[in-house]
């Protein structure tokens, strides 16, 4: 099942020290993740610390293990949006 997340990242406490030390264990774990076949595709929003992406999983609590599974998740504002195939979708009418 595909789901289109948005994560914003809040304000990390602890000083620059704790935040590099998280960014550099994110990177980690979603590189994993990634590996994995769970996040297929990413895109930053510009001028943010936020991000959507594509991410697949069995079901919503498999999602939902994922994405806490992140070392920013403490700091994270996620929404999840679960989608369905559609029958309009070129992608899958145009026989690729």
């Amino acid at each position: 099942m595909e789901f289109l997340v948005s994560i914003k990242i809040l304000p990390i406490p602890g000083g620059e020290e704790n935040s590099t030390k998280l960014y550099g264990a994110e990177a980690t774990r979603a590189k994993e993740l990634a590996d994995m076949g769970i996040i297929r595709r990413l895109w930053r929003v510009p001028g943010q610390r936020a991000n959507w992406g594509l991410w697949e999983a069995k079901d919503a609590t498999t999602l939902h293990e994922a994405i806490s599974s992140l070392p920013l998740y403490p700091y994270m504002e996620v929404q999840v949006h679960p989608l369905a195939e559609h029958p309009s979708d070129p992608l899958k009418n145009s026989g690729a």
